[in-house]
């Protein structure tokens, strides 16, 4: 099997996370439920990933990381804990169904939602999002890098309009983290929403946001938070505000030990050897007769992605065909990206898309170009 769908979740992990996983499912007790060894064990791997996370994306502080299954639920949690009817929210035509149909729902109780769109490869309408944020607005939901195309927006530009104009920047890193350094100082991000089973290598049912302080986000859930038991109101503090109920922490466990290796591997090496994949791969299949590209391709700086139509095939027969023919995994369809396909006009055909890690090998790539001059 060659994989190329890491844009949709991590095959290949560092051996250190599913060793960490292993440990964890047979040493840690319920955090912040107690003060035997086990319990203490289990706060004191949470609490040592949150500060890893809070270094690797220069956030706040440690209280200020809050734990999720994924980017789904960060997302849902930013744009239902921050909006209100009458609040105006500017959006983008690359954002993944997790931010667009939270802010669809917002919409339908009074937020008030702009949406800026693309240039025909794909790239974002700078100058419309900055005349859209000095008109003033609650928040800008942006992604960092489009799941669909691999274009990467410059969120440090849009941050620095962000704060100018007294607006919340909420960044979807799904698809960066892990490969692309974030600074939320620097980048002035207000709130970073990531998931931990793509480029940061960690287990599925792991994700989070880090929240700037001063910054208020309604909880998504309350419930049991192990402390304040007979308050009726969850806590206010974080990260506790934000968290309900028992956190996965086998998972977190996996999650720190995937961080621990980005970091001792570096993320700007990491990221170098999969865009020179990708770019290697789109190289050798970029003068098929009737192939089709989606993104700006003359770029070094994208995620690891490359898609592609052949003719009018099919999308999903091309994605079967490679799979059942050479084993090779891509995806195929509407990758959650609506308007995208609107924008580039695939809504029927939907796109194939390759995807990269950096433990793919070089023998692969031309395993799979290969395989599509074939089809």
């Amino acid at each position: 099997m060659i994989y190329l769908d890491s844009a949709a979740t991590s095959l290949y992990r560092p051996p250190e996370v599913v060793r960490a996983v292993s440990w964890a499912l047979t040493s840690m007790g319920n955090s912040t439920r107690g003060v035997h060894e086990a319990a203490l064990t289990g706060a004191r791997v949470i609490f040592e990933t949150r500060q890893t996370l809070a270094d690797f994306f220069h956030a706040d502080g440690a209280e200020q990381v809050v734990f999720t299954a994924n980017s789904t639920e960060s997302l849902n949690m930013a744009v239902k804990g921050l909006l209100a009817p009458g609040d105006r929210v500017i959006t983008t035509v690359m954002e993944h169904n997790s931010v667009l149909r939270p802010l669809y729902e917002m919409e339908t109780k009074g937020v008030c939602l702009e949406m800026i769109g693309t240039d025909d490869l794909g790239r974002l309408d700078m100058d419309s999002m900055r005349e859209a944020i000095h008109s003033g607005a609650k928040a800008v939901f942006c992604t960092h890098a489009s799941n669909l195309t691999g274009n990467v927006n410059d969120i440090r530009k849009i941050g620095g309009w962000c704060r100018a104009a007294g607006t919340l920047l909420v960044v979807d890193a799904s698809q960066t983290a892990g490969i692309f350094p974030i600074d939320m100082q620097e980048d002035f991000v207000d709130v970073l929403c990531f998931t931990g089973h793509k480029s940061l290598m960690g287990p599925q049912g792991t994700g989070g946001l880090c929240v700037r302080k001063g910054i208020q986000i309604r909880p998504l859930v309350t419930g049991g938070s192990g402390i304040r038991t007979f308050d009726k109101k969850h806590p206010f503090r974080m990260p506790e505000a934000l968290e309900a109920g028992t956190l996965n922490g086998h998972g977190i466990a996996g999650l720190k030990a995937a961080l621990d290796f980005i970091q001792s591997e570096g993320v700007d090496k990491l990221r170098m050897k999969e865009e020179k994949l990708a770019a290697a791969f789109y190289e050798r299949v970029r003068d098929i007769p009737g192939i089709r590209f989606y993104g700006d391709y003359s770029v070094v700086e994208r995620a690891p992605i490359v898609a592609l139509n052949l003719g009018d095939e099919d999308s999903a027969e091309v994605s079967d065909w490679l799979a059942e023919e050479y084993g090779i995994c891509t995806r195929a369809g509407g990758h959650c990206a609506p308007l995208m396909h609107r924008r580039f006009g695939t809504e029927a055909q939907g796109i194939v898309r390759f995807s990269f890690s950096s433990f793919n090998t070089m023998e692969e790539i031309e395993t799979a170009a290969e395989a599509l001059r074939t089809y």
